[in-house]
């Protein structure tokens, strides 16, 4: 007798382990790209120097950090609301600080000398910010002109010629002469070409900047030759000529303080006042105090 019963097959699939999903690789990316950002912050910490930190945060920095006590502090805290419901110091008292004075009504003159101390405070942080700014950008002025003396074959002899500093006047740029080359005429205000080389070069650095210029000319200590043609005028035309040759590069007029002959009566090497680098111009970017709105009153 034969069985006509159906054959019934189980069949079992087995689902493989790749397709459960890919959120695992999403995971896996994040942790890589973590790490590589933890990785790449502490080499950055690790090879800049102090004063390259010190820029980075001023420049992240605003412009008036208040100092007041509420909130939690730091860049990213608010400030507590006070009981009249006005927010105490921060960014609207700098603005009220800057604001033109109004006359004072009887319930405004409780201050014995008509500011709060928060006001003070956040404008000496002010200037504080503003002269950090500054004093960066006169370093990067002055290593943007030591960069181009090194990029510049006609310029890289002149490397002994130039000295730059900052000064409590301001970035102070020195053309000075050396044993052996000079960077006028003997006796004459007349620049000689590699001279004139180098201004129009410190002429492009200047133009970078918004401040003020002022200039001046000295000489050694030696007479003038010249009848009747003292080194009084000689370091005035030497300055003016250098003058002439700033603004044929661009330099706007307005932006000049004042041209000045001194002589010698400041000599760069006091210890020897007939030594050649005691013969110089003197190119200063003025410090600039922060602007105040019309007819603010200290």
């Amino acid at each position: 007798m034969s069985d006509d019963r159906p054959i019934i097959k189980k069949v079992i699939k087995v689902q493989a382990a790749g397709h459960h999903g890919g959120a695992w690789k999403v995971a896996y990316a994040d942790f890589v790209t973590a790490m590589m950002a933890f990785f790449l912050l502490m080499w950055l910490i690790n090879t800049t120097t102090p004063e390259q930190k010190r820029g980075v945060a001023d420049y992240f920095a605003p412009a008036s950090i208040s100092q007041s006590l509420s909130g939690a502090g730091g860049i990213l805290a608010g400030t507590a609301l006070g009981e009249d419901g006005a927010r105490n110091s921060g960014t609207t008292e700098l603005v009220r600080k800057l604001a033109p004075k109004v006359a004072k009504t009887p319930d405004q003159s409780n201050s014995k000398d008509g500011g709060s101390p928060s006001a003070e405070i956040s404008e000496n942080a002010m200037q504080q910010a503003i002269s950090r700014r500054e004093e960066m950008a006169f370093k990067s002025a002055a290593e943007s002109l030591r960069q181009a003396m090194q990029d510049m074959p006609e310029l890289a002899e002149l490397s002994k010629n130039l000295i730059i500093d900052q000064t409590p006047e301001g970035l102070r740029i020195q053309i000075v002469d050396q044993e052996g080359r000079s960077m006028f005429e003997p006796g004459s205000a007349n620049l000689k070409p590699h001279t004139m080389v180098l201004l129009r070069s410190v002429a492009k650095i200047i133009n970078r900047l918004p401040n003020r210029i002022s200039i001046y000319g000295h000489t050694d200590a030696s007479p003038s030759a010249v009848n009747g043609y003292s080194n009084w005028d000689l370091s005035f035309n030497r300055a003016n000529a250098s003058r002439q040759v700033l603004q044929e590069s661009h330099v706007a007029e307005d932006r000049l303080y004042q041209v000045t002959g001194k002589a010698g009566s400041e000599p760069l090497f006091p210890d020897d006042p007939y030594m050649p680098g005691n013969r110089r111009v003197s190119i200063v970017l003025l410090r600039e105090a922060p602007p105040l709105p019309p007819g603010y009153k200290l």
